[in-house]
């Protein structure tokens, strides 16, 4: 199955999102809603669809999967595009969250299938048997928590935050500095019966924190904004605050406690649902089995580092695991671009805009919009001005 096809993403529209950065890269007019991501995938939940055909993406794939996705690809990942592709615009803070591994989810979703939970449960861990890595690279400056500061850091901080008031704060140091320090501080703050009293502790304590804290500072009144009295206030002193320019990433593997906290960025991940919450959020939290899963080791650098591609002005962001890799294509600087034959791949226009060009088809893209190419022997051409995100297969990109 040759050719490109052009895709219309879905716009979901959770909470938290924003009500103008989606409409404002799509060039519709806000309508005071939230627009918090906008889904360019095969995922059941949200296909992206085929304006052109009349179809949707996943029901493309499930017509032929192995003309649509590569022999290899189906082998590798059965009949569906093993990675979504989406555009994520946060005005609120999500929740503080976790992801498995996959023998982890494969053994979670077999466990709450034999014990009957629904899957569509609200008190249901595993929606599927996937993991669910995941990059994003942001448009615009980009706020997160991404996993564990290092310990000794954090001992500063929390030494900080007790000489300007936040006594309360002395449990959890000593903890901290004992044997599996991250793991006991995670689970005693995690536990607290009444966490409102140390959250109003800290959110004093953190105002008064000199310029070398003003990340944690910053965590703090985000997070206290949008979520007052929550313990992801507090657990959010022993994470980086990362504020990532236009062009940065982070990668979110296995048991990476994370939350995104503001801005406007491309996210790509594996195609899964399975997230455990611990914090920032009114949703289930499952302490046991969040603990069992969530990496406790330090993160000195949350910023993913990109690599230049095979293509001119080609910015490769390559990931340890097969499901899926991103590059950015800048075809302002390089207004033409070649990729060699491979497995399925999704391109997303993100400003001015571009031809794409496969099999002797062409797609015009403007942003906001994207196009599929299906695996096969040919390649394609991109041709900008603009800026456009490859996605695919690890192997594809």
């Amino acid at each position: 199955m040759g050719g490109v096809f052009a895709l219309d993403g879905v716009v979901r529209d959770y909470a938290w999102g924003s009500a103008t950065a989606i409409q404002s890269l799509l060039g519709t007019e806000p309508d005071g809603r939230p627009a918090a991501e906008l889904w360019f995938g095969a995922h059941p939940d949200d296909p992206a669809r085929l304006p052109d055909h009349g179809t949707t993406l996943d029901q493309v794939i499930d017509a032929d999967p192995i003309g649509v996705l590569g022999a290899d690809v189906v082998a590798e990942f059965g009949p569906q595009l093993p990675f979504l592709l989406k555009v994520l615009a946060a005005d609120k803070a999500l929740s503080l969250q976790v992801h498995p591994t996959l023998e982890q989810a494969r053994a979670g979703f077999a466990d709450e299938d034999a014990r009957g939970i629904a899957r569509d449960a609200p008190d249901r861990n595993y929606r599927d048997a996937n993991h669910k890595p995941e990059l994003i690279c942001a448009l615009t400056p980009f706020e997160a928590l991404c996993g564990f500061r290092p310990v000794q850091d954090t001992v500063r901080l929390l030494d900080a935050l007790g000489a300007v008031g936040a006594v309360e704060l002395t449990v959890a140091g000593d903890l901290l500095t004992g044997t599996d320090g991250l793991r006991a501080t995670f689970t005693y703050l995690l536990t607290l019966p009444d966490p409102a009293p140390l959250v109003a502790a800290v959110i004093r304590a953190a105002a008064g924190l000199g310029e070398q804290w003003s990340g944690a500072a910053r965590a703090v009144a985000v997070t206290a904004h949008d979520f007052p009295g929550d313990v992801g206030v507090v657990l959010s002193l022993l994470l980086n605050h990362v504020r990532l320019e236009p062009g940065e990433a982070i990668y979110l593997g296995a048991g990476n406690v994370h939350s995104y906290l503001r801005g406007v960025g491309v996210e790509i991940m594996a195609n899964s649902d399975n997230v455990l919450r611990c914090g920032l959020t009114p949703k289930h939290v499952d302490v046991p089995a969040l603990l069992k899963i969530t990496d406790f080791t330090e993160l000195p650098d949350p910023r993913w580092p990109s690599t230049i591609g095979p293509a001119a002005g080609q910015q490769q962001f390559a990931v340890p695991v097969p499901d899926f890799a991103l590059a950015r294509l800048d075809l302002d600087a390089h207004p033409d671009a070649a990729g060699a034959a491979g497995g399925p791949r999704i391109l997303l226009c993100t400003s001015g805009r571009a031809t794409l060009t496969s099999d002797g088809e062409t797609v015009a893209l403007t942003p906001g919009r994207a196009a599929f190419v299906p695996a096969g022997p040919d390649g394609y051409r991109v041709a900008g001005p603009g800026v456009l995100f490859l996605a695919g297969v690890a192997s594809a990109v």
